[in-house]
């Protein structure tokens, strides 16, 4: 494994890169799944709920207010450099990723495709005005007073492990139209904008492999790129820790953390 990797990246000049939750863990931020592929806590909330019951925005943009400090202040770790230092080599025909932290951004990767969305913008349902999630927890902020006084664990979407009562908390709405104000990220429930899909497949027919990194690709907005590369005859290797979806596709798996498998692209070794 500690060569296959390194031999199957020098193999193939235009990479597909998916990455997932596993790549952020070393920034602090959580990830969703155990080695098995289930959920390690209660599943993130769905589209219908949060559009559908106002009890339900309360609760996320309280658990929101107390967690976005901690996200936001997130740094990108090896991972996301290893990767900007193969796309800097000029082996990335693009980095896909199901995270919403802009950490492979802020880590110097310039083709990228944020399949979920980011999670440092707003959008709002109605007018579909966007603005920076900074600004609105300043707004949270001011119309709730004493709630980033308490203390609860990061949770993977930017929230936090908050359970209290949430039926006082005040969400703002939107100041241009009054809307529903949303973090612009796909929710569960809701689908990937189609023309984010056709810009990653098109990506795709260029690809000669696929690296999927610290990804389960549990979630079928993902796995179907996987299905598609395997079906287009592509090879496909994942470094993932357990099981994922698409384990009877790979050509190479390898199980590792993603810092360590990776960190070859950093050390000197230059692939050829």
């Amino acid at each position: 494994m500690v060569t296959e990797l390194p031999e199957f990246i020098a193999n193939h000049r235009r990479l597909l890169v998916l990455t997932g939750a596993g790549c952020s863990t070393d920034s602090g931020i959580p990830d969703y799944r155990d080695a098995d592929g289930q959920w390690k806590r209660t599943p993130p909330v769905t589209f219908q709920a949060f559009m559908g019951q106002a009890a339900t925005r309360q609760r996320y943009w309280a658990r929101s207010l107390v967690g976005w400090p901690r996200f936001g202040l997130a740094h990108p770790n090896t991972t996301h450099h290893a990767l900007a230092a193969l796309e800097a080599d000029g082996r990335v025909e693009l980095l896909l990723t199901q995270n919403v932290d802009c950490l492979h951004q802020r880590a110097g990767s310039q083709t990228v495709i944020d399949l979920h969305g980011r999670l440092d913008q707003v959008r709002c349902m109605d007018c579909e005005q966007r603005s920076p999630r900074d600004v609105l927890q300043q707004r949270l902020l001011q119309a709730n007073p004493g709630w980033a006084e308490l203390e609860a664990a990061i949770a993977p979407d930017g929230d936090a492990d908050l359970e209290t009562d949430f039926s006082g908390f005040a969400v703002p709405a939107c100041e241009h139209c009054g809307g529903i104000l949303k973090p612009d990220v796909v929710f569960f429930g809701e689908n990937v904008p189609r023309e984010r899909v056709a810009a990653v497949h098109s990506h795709l027919q260029r690809a000669d492999a696929v690296l999927v990194v610290g990804s389960s690709l549990m979630v079928y907005s993902g796995f179907r790129f996987v299905d598609a590369a395997a079906k287009a005859g592509l090879p496909v290797a994942a470094v993932n820790m357990g099981r994922t979806r698409a384990d009877a596709l790979l050509s190479l798996k390898v199980e590792m953390p993603c810092a360590q498998a990776l960190a070859f692209l950093l050390d000197g070794t230059k692939t050829q």
